[in-house]
């Protein structure tokens, strides 16, 4: 059987009055899968929400009920449950009229009323800003979705409904609702599997967006519709055939691409209409999962397949649950043809997602579908990880929209198992997604037989083998590449846990170094006289004095002064004792909170100073460096350093190269590096001219005498003119 269910591009922008239904045809569509009790109940709360909203209209003039009864009847087509409908009905009541939550409750029951109040905006409090408010609407809306699921049915439902009806707006408000639901709810309608919504909701947005460029892509699509069609038509005729000779039950579908995943695509790859493809496909469905696989090898006896064009997604499916074989053919003249093969259970879940939860139980292969509702589960696990590790809901918002966008790869690990992450992902990802101990400890990772390091990306079908160490810790460097929330939050966890505990170290060196300058000491001053001082000023505790101190929040030399106030001596001696305090000593060690400047490399043996910059700690700089201004920096956020002579750890120094522009210097400057027990980190190539070129090469050092031996071996090399350290 071939049929055509191509994505047809639906009327102009000003669809303000679409055709309107009655409530009965609503209650006539319920009737044919709910039980008559539920259908008076939804025709009960129909009657009430058409009081609530008595007098209220909308913008194009109609009565304001039509949009509830209109959300519902979206509901009822995806086949809702009772609740659901219901809650449609009246999810505008409390957000657009004097009726609270409480009466519904009192009405409807608790699950409807916590339905309803999941749906609305926070109406009754005050946002500074439009994107605050929009962003604390949003962190409410997914967390009441975490609890029930129906919500952000609902949600899309009502946002589907209003861009059906958006020309009545200015154009600066459809604007912003099409690019809202672009960034926010069209990635979540596909997170959800909800793909029959998802499309529609892309083709009314991207209209409503870019209503000319909409105009122009729908004009040549059914245009370029009539050429194909008879090549189509050809195409499902020969795929008949050769199923109906292996006797094989199958329905044949028509695909035509959607504007808006057409005009994506141009964007993306920055070429023509011509260019694209893949704007038609054919969708073929069978009655299990065997015959799955026998049809794809018929497809590929009957058409050429095009390599690499393979996916697996029964063996594999996607984050949302999806399941079907996808694969590209070479088809008459040349022309590609995208054909997914799947299961009639496949379809369903592939086209309403997690509304097929409600509406849909398998009766037979049922066994072989993972449940889209499974992995909606663990998303929803993923959002309330997202929810604890976040400050405020601006943050929050940001965070799921990261969560929003993957494509996917899939990794596995030694033992086969299947990991599951979005492009770009790297080790340091693979590993948390294992476990997040795994991750915590990780040192390098093997891919292909290679050592390589944590930063490398991965690629689908890689095996991954982690390195471990006890001793290694997550680092902050991290999280320039990781990609997963997972992993994010993982280290910034651990980091917050770190930096806290650094900073109070910190914080009590510079303070009892304060004091040193007041012939005193913490030791002196004592726990009861800090205590004291910690309630003058209304902070928690002694550590948290400490931790201001250490990144830099507070000075260290005015609190040693208040502190010591009452000894007269404070006053006079602190100016000559200012200059009489014994430096701090730095040994590489100390952790985040002392930052080494990027801009000067300070290594063991030079001379140093430390600038308190707040909320970062202490960084230290060479005393030379051209960024630090002696005369315009604060006396109190300037302090002595020294290094400790137990001082063993790698430091990053700059070094620039001037060399011969000829083939293989690099390699040969990287080789005597490497050979005198140094790493590289960075290497910056500069052509200066046809015969020299200059080469900036950052790597690891333990000190300065180590620093003087490699740049005495760099200019050993015939081909290098000059070698400089960099001063900032």
């Amino acid at each position: 059987m071939v049929s055509a269910a191509s994505d047809q591009p639906g009327a102009a922008l000003n669809r303000s009055s679409p055709s309107r239904f009655l409530v009965s045809e609503l209650l006539e569509l319920l009737e044919s899968y709910l039980e008559s009790a539920q259908v008076k109940e939804i025709y009960r709360a129909y009657l009430f929400s058409a009081e609530a909203h008595d007098g209220q209209k909308r913008l194009s003039g109609e009565p304001y009920i039509y949009h509830p009864l209109a959300v519902a009847k979206i509901m009822a087509e995806m086949r809702m449950d009772g609740q659901s409908i219901t809650a449609a009905i009246l999810h505008d009541v409390i957000e657009d009229t004097p009726t609270a939550k409480e009466q519904i409750l009192e009405m409807f029951g608790k699950d409807v009323a916590h339905l309803v109040d999941g749906v609305s905006k926070l109406t009754h409090l005050k946002f500074p800003t439009r994107v605050e408010a929009q962003a604390e609407n949003f962190r409410k809306m997914m967390l009441a979705m975490v609890h029930d699921i129906r919500i952000i049915v609902i949600k899309l439902a009502d946002r589907t409904h209003n861009l059906r009806t958006i020309g009545v707006m200015p154009a600066d408000k459809r604007r912003r609702i099409a690019k809202e639901t672009i960034d926010i709810y069209i990635p979540i309608a596909q997170r959800l599997g909800m793909h029959k919504l998802r499309l529609e909701l892309e083709r009314l947005a991207f209209e409503a967006m870019h209503p000319m460029r909409y105009q122009v892509l729908s004009d040549v699509v059914r245009k370029n519709r009539g050429n194909r069609k008879e090549v189509m038509r050809g195409v499902e005729a020969s795929i008949c055939a050769q199923l109906e000779n292996a006797d094989i039950e199958s329905r044949i579908f028509g695909r035509e691409k959607n504007i808006y995943s057409i005009y994506k695509k141009m964007k993306a790859k920055h070429i023509s209409f011509s260019e694209v493809y893949d704007v038609y496909a054919t969708r073929l469905l069978v009655k299990d999962l065997d015959t799955c696989y026998r049809a794809l090898g018929m497809m590929h006896n009957l058409y050429k397949p095009v390599p690499g064009r393979f996916k697996d997604y029964i063996a594999i499916p996607k984050k949302n649950g999806y399941q079907s074989l996808h694969t590209t053919l070479f088809g008459p003249h040349g022309i590609l043809i995208e054909v997914q093969i799947r299961t009639e259970d496949m379809d369903v879940i592939a086209e309403s997602g997690i509304a097929a939860h409600f509406m849909y139980k398998s009766k037979q292969g049922g066994k072989n579908i993972k449940d889209s509702n499974t992995y909606t589960s663990s998303w929803l696990k993923e959002i309330i990880d997202i929810q604890q590790s976040t400050g405020n809901s601006i943050e929050f918002l940001e965070h799921v929209k990261v969560d929003l966008f993957p494509e996917e790869i899939y990794a596995f690990t030694p033992a086969g198992d299947i990991i599951v992450l979005p492009k770009g992902s790297s080790a340091v990802d693979f590993a948390y997604a294992v476990h997040s101990d795994l991750g915590n400890t990780c040192i390098s990772v093997t891919l292909e037989r290679k050592l390589l390091p944590l930063s490398v990306k991965l690629e689908s079908g890689q095996t991954v083998r982690v390195h471990t160490s006890p001793q290694a810790r997550p680092k902050p460097a991290w999280l320039n590449f990781v990609v997963t929330n997972k992993a994010r939050n993982n280290i910034r966890h651990y980091l917050k846990n770190l930096h806290t505990g650094e900073a109070v170290l910190l914080g009590k060196r510079l303070l009892d170094s304060a004091l040193a300058q007041h012939s005193s000491s913490l030791k002196e001053v004592g726990d009861l006289a800090l205590n004291t001082y910690c309630k003058e000023l209304k902070i928690e505790n002694i550590d948290v004095l400490f931790e201001q101190i250490g990144l830099g929040e507070s000075v260290a030399e005015l609190m040693a002064g208040s502190l010591l106030k009452g000894k007269a001596e404070a006053k006079k001696q602190s100016s000559k004792q200012k200059k009489m305090s014994l430096p701090i000593a730095i040994d590489g060690t100390e952790g985040v909170v002392v930052n080494y400047a990027k801009c000067c490399h300070p290594i063991p043996g030079d001379a140093i100073i430390g600038v308190i910059s707040s909320g970062k700690g202490l960084v230290i700089h060479r005393e030379t460096c051209h960024n630090i201004n002696h005369k315009k920096a604060a006396i109190h956020n300037v302090i002595a350093l020294t290094w400790s002579s137990a001082s063993q750890q790698a430091f990053v120094v700059e070094v620039r190269v001037l060399t011969v522009n000829e083939r293989g210097v690099l390699a040969t400057l990287a080789a005597r590096i490497a050979s005198a027990d140094s790493n590289i980190e960075n290497i910056v190539f500069e052509e200066k001219d046809g015969a020299s070129s200059t080469i900036t090469i950052s790597f690891d050092v333990r000190n300065r005498k180590h620093l003087a031996d490699i740049i005495r071996t760099l200019r050993s090399v015939p081909s290098v003119y000059k070698v400089t350290r960099t001063r900032g």
